[in-house]
């Protein structure tokens, strides 16, 4: 049997020298200004640096405030504990009071660790119970340098970290390769949807939104489809079904994990398998889905319902309105409609055009984009896994039930 050493339960105070940044005031207004961090430049692993603020620093805040490589900058507001280790040499960006600066005050710590640490219990949800259960959530410096972490040697620190940080490249890698193709799939839906797939299309019939080949038709959505207005008279137990942007109709108790909607769903309305639902006051938003969950759902009153003819494919009908051109339309729509609760409901939903190429080549688009779909789904599918598999070796490694090789 491998001979491990004990890990050591060790206070933060003990590790690391733990410094709040500086206050924002309005006197940290004037003189020259320097770009500093902030609590939403920090993310868990990594930092957002694509909008940072400024504010003065005098010369000896500037020595005080700088950060040096190694140093763990750690959230004191908002979502708490959430942290990224510092690697840059950059001495004229600073940090603000609503983070604290971690920095080791031996090589016998590793900042990485105490991240993945963090992390660890977070994900467990009890970074909240450092500050309280009434309290407002604030992890100040008095409890965080009394925070008890188990230590393990340096080395097998070393070997935690390069082990949890593979399946960090991993997930890194696969949002990257998701953004990629989420980006593409947007690209290829505006020119599939619209008629630019084509070569040599010509674009002779427009709107004022969009034009189209001239072998297509630009119809009115009210020509080819109509609002269903069938209502839970009969009480009857129907899974209600919710909106989401992205989504698309889900169940609504497995997707919100609680009841956000009426005990009374007697005046809900009733969405069959094949049709449309939008929420009435938030399409531009981008909530409109297909109802494929279940033969019957029910939707808030405040959604509007509708079926298509068979002139045109529901599969192209639904990306079509799923589209940044669409929400752009939905957006003006709404702002036009005379409507004073700011909805967009069916009467004036109808008169919007719609791309109508001919039903081959609907459903060939439809195909077309499915398939970049599924690969994105599947990507998706692949990324949680990382993530879990990641949370499980946490859970082993940062705990001591899981040892790694020390010699």
């Amino acid at each position: 049997m491998m001979n491990h050493p004990v890990w050591k339960r060790k206070k933060i105070g003990d590790l690391f020298d733990v410094q709040l940044g500086k206050m924002l005031n309005e006197k940290a207004k004037l003189g020259i200004l320097f770009p500093y961090l902030a609590n939403f430049n920090v993310r868990w692993g990594s930092f957002d640096l694509s909008r940072l603020n400024e504010m003065s620093f005098s010369e000896s805040e500037g020595k005080k405030f700088s950060l040096k490589p190694g140093d763990l900058l750690m959230c004191e507001g908002g979502e708490i504990g959430r942290c990224a280790v510092w690697q840059q040499a950059n001495n004229t960006l600073y940090y603000q009071k609503a983070l604290h600066r971690l920095r080791p005050l031996t090589t016998d710590i590793s900042s990485e660790f105490v991240y993945y640490y963090m992390q660890h219990i977070a994900t467990k949800g009890e970074l909240p119970k450092l500050v309280g259960e009434t309290s407002i959530a604030h992890l100040t410096r008095e409890k965080l340098i009394c925070l008890l972490i188990h230590v393990p040697s340096r080395h097998e620190q070393d070997q935690i970290v390069s082990i949890l940080s593979t399946w960090d490249q991993a997930i890194e890698k696969t949002e990257r390769l998701i953004a990629a193709k989420e980006k593409r799939f947007l690209w290829l839906s505006g020119r599939y949807l619209f008629g630019g797939n084509r070569p040599n299309a010509k674009a002779s019939k427009k709107t004022k939104w969009f034009s189209v080949p001239d072998h297509w038709e630009i119809v009115k959505i009210g020509s080819i489809a109509k609002e269903v207005t069938d209502t839970n008279n009969a009480g009857e137990n129907i899974p209600v079904l919710s909106c989401t942007k992205y989504d698309g109709l889900v169940d609504s108790l497995t997707y919100f994990d609680k009841q956000v909607f009426s005990k009374d769903t007697s005046n809900y309305k009733v969405v069959s398998s094949g049709q449309f639902a939008y929420a009435t006051n938030h399409v531009e938003e981008g909530s409109i889905g297909y109802q494929n969950v279940y033969s019957k759902g029910l939707v808030s009153p405040m959604y509007t319902v509708f079926k298509t003819d068979s002139i045109i494919d529901d599969g192209y009908l639904y990306k079509v309105l799923k589209t940044k051109t669409y929400k752009h339309i939905f957006r003006v729509s709404t702002s036009a409609s005379v409507d004073r609760r700011g909805s967009l409901r069916w009467k004036e939903f109808a008169k919007l055009p719609i791309p109508l190429p001919p039903a081959d080549e609907q459903q060939k688009i439809t195909r077309d984009l499915n398939t970049v779909r599924k690969e994105i789904d599947l990507l998706k599918k692949l990324l949680e896994a990382y993530r879990k598999q990641k949370r499980g070796l946490m859970q082993k490694l940062l705990t001591d039930q899981w040892r790694v090789k020390t010699m």
